[in-house]
Protein backbone atom coordinates (compact mmCIF):
# COMPACT_ATOMS: atom_id res chain seq x y z
CA UNK A 1 0.00 0.00 0.00
CA UNK A 2 2.76 2.71 0.96
CA UNK A 3 4.11 2.79 -2.79
CA UNK A 4 0.17 4.33 -3.68
CA UNK A 5 0.19 6.74 -0.70
CA UNK A 6 1.65 9.29 -2.61
CA UNK A 7 -1.12 9.29 -4.97
CA UNK A 8 -3.30 10.21 -2.62
CA UNK A 9 -1.20 13.63 -1.68
CA UNK A 10 -2.96 15.87 -3.98
CA UNK A 11 -5.64 15.39 -2.14
CA UNK A 12 -4.09 16.34 1.30
CA UNK A 13 -2.82 19.61 0.45
CA UNK A 14 -6.48 20.47 -1.63
CA UNK A 15 -7.99 20.80 1.45
CA UNK A 16 -7.78 24.40 2.32
CA UNK A 17 -7.66 25.36 5.96
CA UNK A 18 -10.18 26.75 7.81
CA UNK A 19 -9.05 29.90 8.29
CA UNK A 20 -6.12 30.37 5.56
CA UNK A 21 -6.21 29.42 1.59
CA UNK A 22 -3.44 28.10 -0.92
CA UNK A 23 -3.32 28.03 -4.34
CA UNK A 24 -4.90 25.09 -5.43
CA UNK A 25 -3.33 24.99 -8.37
CA UNK A 26 0.23 24.51 -6.98
CA UNK A 27 1.35 20.88 -8.67
CA UNK A 28 2.23 18.37 -6.38
CA UNK A 29 6.11 17.15 -7.16
CA UNK A 30 6.11 13.52 -7.73
CA UNK A 31 9.48 13.89 -9.49
CA UNK A 32 12.85 15.92 -9.53
CA UNK A 33 15.30 16.63 -11.78
CA UNK A 34 18.62 17.87 -11.11
CA UNK A 35 20.56 20.17 -12.50
CA UNK A 36 22.70 17.55 -14.11
CA UNK A 37 19.46 15.71 -15.89
CA UNK A 38 18.96 13.02 -13.58
CA UNK A 39 14.96 12.33 -12.75
CA UNK A 40 14.27 10.54 -9.20
CA UNK A 41 10.99 9.81 -8.21
CA UNK A 42 10.09 11.35 -4.86
CA UNK A 43 9.44 8.65 -2.42
CA UNK A 44 5.85 7.70 -1.16
CA UNK A 45 5.80 8.64 2.68
CA UNK A 46 5.69 6.48 5.23
CA UNK A 47 2.29 6.52 7.39
CA UNK A 48 4.18 7.85 10.50
CA UNK A 49 5.07 10.86 8.29
CA UNK A 50 1.69 10.96 6.98
CA UNK A 51 0.23 11.04 10.21
CA UNK A 52 2.72 14.03 11.10
CA UNK A 53 2.01 15.97 8.49
CA UNK A 54 -1.74 15.61 9.13
CA UNK A 55 -1.26 16.44 12.88
CA UNK A 56 0.77 19.76 11.70
CA UNK A 57 -2.09 20.75 9.01
CA UNK A 58 -4.58 20.56 12.10
CA UNK A 59 -2.90 22.16 14.34
CA UNK A 60 -2.17 25.14 11.08
CA UNK A 61 -5.97 24.94 10.65
CA UNK A 62 -6.69 25.38 14.60
CA UNK A 63 -4.03 27.78 15.10
CA UNK A 64 -3.58 29.81 11.79
CA UNK A 65 -2.08 33.07 14.41
CA UNK A 66 0.39 31.30 15.58
CA UNK A 67 3.94 31.38 13.77
CA UNK A 68 4.87 27.73 15.27
CA UNK A 69 1.59 26.20 13.57
CA UNK A 70 3.26 27.23 10.00
CA UNK A 71 6.18 26.72 11.11
CA UNK A 72 5.38 22.92 11.34
CA UNK A 73 3.50 22.86 8.76
CA UNK A 74 6.24 23.76 6.06
CA UNK A 75 8.33 21.30 8.11
CA UNK A 76 6.03 18.14 7.94
CA UNK A 77 5.42 19.47 4.08
CA UNK A 78 9.17 19.28 3.49
CA UNK A 79 9.31 16.04 5.39
CA UNK A 80 7.03 14.52 2.29
CA UNK A 81 9.43 16.05 -0.55
CA UNK A 82 7.03 18.64 -1.44
CA UNK A 83 9.46 21.42 -1.28
CA UNK A 84 7.73 23.43 -3.40
CA UNK A 85 4.30 23.22 -1.18
CA UNK A 86 6.85 24.01 1.58
CA UNK A 87 8.46 27.28 0.38
CA UNK A 88 4.63 28.19 -0.60
CA UNK A 89 3.68 27.69 3.33
CA UNK A 90 6.68 30.07 4.56
CA UNK A 91 5.92 32.52 2.29
CA UNK A 92 2.66 33.05 3.25
CA UNK A 93 3.47 32.68 6.44
CA UNK A 94 5.89 35.47 5.88
CA UNK A 95 3.12 37.78 4.89
CA UNK A 96 1.44 37.49 8.68
CA UNK A 97 4.84 37.71 10.13
CA UNK A 98 7.53 39.06 8.39
CA UNK A 99 10.00 39.38 10.75
CA UNK A 100 10.19 35.99 11.96
CA UNK A 101 13.91 34.59 11.33
CA UNK A 102 12.75 30.87 11.39
CA UNK A 103 10.48 31.52 8.43
CA UNK A 104 13.02 32.53 6.63
CA UNK A 105 15.43 30.01 7.86
CA UNK A 106 13.37 27.09 7.09
CA UNK A 107 12.01 28.08 3.56
CA UNK A 108 15.87 29.09 3.08
CA UNK A 109 16.60 25.69 3.08
CA UNK A 110 13.72 24.26 0.79
CA UNK A 111 15.32 26.81 -1.97
CA UNK A 112 18.68 24.95 -1.37
CA UNK A 113 17.01 21.46 -1.57
CA UNK A 114 15.39 22.84 -5.43
CA UNK A 115 19.16 24.46 -6.17
CA UNK A 116 17.76 27.88 -6.28
CA UNK A 117 20.81 29.07 -4.42
CA UNK A 118 20.45 33.05 -4.55
CA UNK A 119 17.41 32.86 -2.84
CA UNK A 120 18.34 30.92 -0.23
CA UNK A 121 21.29 33.25 0.63
CA UNK A 122 18.32 36.43 0.49
CA UNK A 123 16.93 34.39 3.15
CA UNK A 124 19.67 32.97 5.12
CA UNK A 125 21.20 36.82 4.94
CA UNK A 126 17.74 38.49 5.85
CA UNK A 127 17.26 35.77 9.02
CA UNK A 128 21.08 36.58 9.86
CA UNK A 129 19.97 40.20 10.22
CA UNK A 130 16.83 40.00 12.27
CA UNK A 131 18.31 37.53 14.46
CA UNK A 132 21.28 40.34 15.69
CA UNK A 133 21.02 40.94 19.43
CA UNK A 134 18.71 38.13 20.30
CA UNK A 135 19.35 35.68 22.15
CA UNK A 136 20.15 32.46 20.53
CA UNK A 137 17.16 29.23 20.80
CA UNK A 138 17.45 25.24 20.81
CA UNK A 139 15.69 24.49 17.34
CA UNK A 140 13.71 21.72 18.18
CA UNK A 141 14.59 18.45 15.68
CA UNK A 142 11.72 17.07 12.93
CA UNK A 143 13.14 13.99 13.20
CA UNK A 144 14.86 13.21 15.95
CA UNK A 145 18.16 11.16 16.56
CA UNK A 146 18.34 8.09 19.10
CA UNK A 147 18.69 9.96 22.11
CA UNK A 148 15.99 12.87 20.93
CA UNK A 149 18.45 14.88 21.95
CA UNK A 150 18.43 18.26 20.12
CA UNK A 151 21.68 19.39 19.22
CA UNK A 152 21.65 22.25 16.82
CA UNK A 153 20.39 26.33 17.50
CA UNK A 154 18.45 28.61 15.88
CA UNK A 155 21.43 30.80 14.92
CA UNK A 156 23.78 27.98 14.14
CA UNK A 157 21.52 26.90 11.68
CA UNK A 158 21.18 30.27 10.32
CA UNK A 159 24.69 30.56 9.80
CA UNK A 160 25.79 27.23 8.74
CA UNK A 161 22.97 26.93 5.81
CA UNK A 162 23.94 30.30 4.59
CA UNK A 163 27.81 28.69 5.06
CA UNK A 164 26.14 25.88 2.73
CA UNK A 165 24.40 27.95 0.29
CA UNK A 166 27.61 30.06 -0.64
CA UNK A 167 29.73 27.19 -0.49
CA UNK A 168 27.18 25.91 -3.39
CA UNK A 169 27.62 28.99 -5.09
CA UNK A 170 31.24 28.89 -4.51
CA UNK A 171 31.57 32.18 -2.47
CA UNK A 172 34.37 30.87 -0.69
CA UNK A 173 35.28 33.36 1.46
CA UNK A 174 31.69 34.35 2.46
CA UNK A 175 30.97 30.55 3.39
CA UNK A 176 34.07 30.49 5.69
CA UNK A 177 32.82 34.10 7.70
CA UNK A 178 29.03 32.24 7.99
CA UNK A 179 30.67 28.74 9.21
CA UNK A 180 33.06 30.73 11.71
CA UNK A 181 29.51 32.47 12.67
CA UNK A 182 28.15 28.58 13.40
CA UNK A 183 30.77 27.18 15.22
CA UNK A 184 31.06 30.58 17.30
CA UNK A 185 27.32 29.84 18.08
CA UNK A 186 27.40 26.83 20.53
CA UNK A 187 29.57 25.18 21.92
CA UNK A 188 27.87 21.37 21.55
CA UNK A 189 30.26 18.91 19.86
CA UNK A 190 27.95 18.29 17.20
CA UNK A 191 28.46 21.83 16.20
CA UNK A 192 31.97 22.18 16.29
CA UNK A 193 32.70 19.19 14.16
CA UNK A 194 30.31 20.38 11.48
CA UNK A 195 31.34 23.40 11.62
CA UNK A 196 35.15 22.55 11.46
CA UNK A 197 34.76 20.12 8.51
CA UNK A 198 33.04 22.78 6.21
CA UNK A 199 35.62 25.52 7.45
CA UNK A 200 38.59 22.89 6.70
CA UNK A 201 37.25 22.49 3.48
CA UNK A 202 37.38 25.77 2.20
CA UNK A 203 40.53 26.68 3.51
CA UNK A 204 41.99 23.97 1.32
CA UNK A 205 39.95 24.93 -1.37
CA UNK A 206 41.25 28.42 -0.86
CA UNK A 207 44.81 27.07 -1.31
CA UNK A 208 45.22 27.98 2.58
CA UNK A 209 46.30 24.45 3.62
CA UNK A 210 48.17 25.60 7.23
CA UNK A 211 45.06 27.96 7.83
CA UNK A 212 43.38 24.23 7.36
CA UNK A 213 45.47 23.07 9.85
CA UNK A 214 44.92 25.52 12.45
CA UNK A 215 40.82 25.13 12.35
CA UNK A 216 41.26 22.16 13.57
CA UNK A 217 42.60 22.60 17.11
CA UNK A 218 39.26 22.05 18.53
CA UNK A 219 38.97 18.53 17.53
CA UNK A 220 39.69 16.03 20.15
CA UNK A 221 40.12 11.71 19.54
CA UNK A 222 38.14 11.58 22.68
CA UNK A 223 35.43 13.48 22.00
CA UNK A 224 31.78 12.09 21.79
CA UNK A 225 28.87 13.69 18.97
CA UNK A 226 25.14 12.48 18.76
CA UNK A 227 24.45 12.03 15.35
CA UNK A 228 27.44 13.94 13.57
CA UNK A 229 29.33 11.21 13.71
CA UNK A 230 30.23 11.44 9.82
CA UNK A 231 31.81 15.08 10.59
CA UNK A 232 33.45 13.71 13.32
CA UNK A 233 35.24 10.76 10.88
CA UNK A 234 36.33 13.58 8.80
CA UNK A 235 37.51 16.00 10.76
CA UNK A 236 39.64 13.12 12.39
CA UNK A 237 40.94 12.19 8.63
CA UNK A 238 41.92 15.69 8.02
CA UNK A 239 44.05 15.52 11.45
CA UNK A 240 45.63 12.36 10.70
CA UNK A 241 44.11 9.90 13.12
CA UNK A 242 42.14 8.52 10.23
CA UNK A 243 43.22 6.79 6.44
CA UNK A 244 40.73 7.55 3.47
CA UNK A 245 40.56 3.51 2.78
CA UNK A 246 39.17 3.10 6.63
CA UNK A 247 36.95 6.13 6.58
CA UNK A 248 35.22 5.37 2.99
CA UNK A 249 31.94 4.05 3.38
CA UNK A 250 30.09 2.03 0.40
CA UNK A 251 26.45 1.40 0.26
CA UNK A 252 23.27 2.99 -0.81
CA UNK A 253 23.10 6.49 -0.51
CA UNK A 254 22.09 8.24 2.85
CA UNK A 255 22.84 12.00 4.29
CA UNK A 256 25.62 10.67 6.51
CA UNK A 257 27.03 8.60 3.89
CA UNK A 258 27.12 11.07 1.34
CA UNK A 259 28.71 13.77 4.02
CA UNK A 260 31.64 10.73 4.31
CA UNK A 261 31.56 10.34 0.15
CA UNK A 262 31.74 14.39 -0.83
CA UNK A 263 34.12 15.01 2.04
CA UNK A 264 36.70 11.84 0.74
CA UNK A 265 36.50 13.23 -3.48
CA UNK A 266 37.17 16.83 -1.90
CA UNK A 267 39.89 15.44 0.03
CA UNK A 268 41.14 13.96 -3.29
CA UNK A 269 40.67 17.27 -5.34
CA UNK A 270 42.87 19.67 -3.21
CA UNK A 271 45.44 16.78 -2.73
CA UNK A 272 45.97 17.00 -6.37
CA UNK A 273 44.05 13.92 -7.67
CA UNK A 274 41.11 15.33 -9.66
CA UNK A 275 40.22 12.44 -11.85
CA UNK A 276 39.46 10.09 -8.69
CA UNK A 277 37.74 13.50 -7.52
CA UNK A 278 35.15 13.13 -10.45
CA UNK A 279 35.12 9.72 -10.41
CA UNK A 280 33.77 9.67 -6.51
CA UNK A 281 31.56 13.00 -7.28
CA UNK A 282 30.10 11.15 -10.34
CA UNK A 283 29.28 8.16 -8.35
CA UNK A 284 27.82 10.44 -5.38
CA UNK A 285 25.13 11.72 -7.40
CA UNK A 286 24.19 8.82 -9.35
CA UNK A 287 22.75 7.85 -5.52
CA UNK A 288 18.57 8.94 -4.97
CA UNK A 289 19.43 11.38 -1.82
CA UNK A 290 19.37 13.90 -4.52
CA UNK A 291 18.92 16.99 -0.94
CA UNK A 292 21.81 15.72 0.72
CA UNK A 293 23.95 18.56 1.43
CA UNK A 294 26.95 16.04 0.05
CA UNK A 295 24.94 14.75 -3.27
CA UNK A 296 24.07 19.25 -3.58
CA UNK A 297 28.03 19.92 -3.02
CA UNK A 298 28.93 16.94 -5.51
CA UNK A 299 26.49 18.42 -7.87
CA UNK A 300 28.15 21.97 -7.98
CA UNK A 301 31.29 20.71 -8.05
CA UNK A 302 30.50 18.28 -11.34
CA UNK A 303 28.93 21.72 -12.97
CA UNK A 304 30.92 24.38 -11.93
CA UNK A 305 34.77 22.65 -11.46
CA UNK A 306 34.81 20.22 -13.68
CA UNK A 307 31.98 21.69 -16.54
CA UNK A 308 29.47 18.66 -16.44
CA UNK A 309 25.63 19.46 -17.54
Amino acid sequence: MRRYLLLFLPLLFACNPQKESFDESIKMDSVFTTPLGKTFEIPAPSEKLLTQYEEAKASFEANPEDVESWIWYGRRTAYLGQYHQAIDIYSKGLEKFPNDPRLYRHRGHRYISIREYDKAIADFEKAAELIQGTQDEIEPDGMPNALNIPVSSLHGNIYYHLGLAYYLTHQYEKAYLAYLKCRESGNHYDNIVSSTHWLYMIQQRLGNPAKADSLLAPIHADSTVIENQSYADLCQLYKGWMTVDSLFQEGPGSPSNDAVRYGVANWYLYHGDSAKAKQLMKELTDSKVFTSFGYLAAESDLIQIFGLK
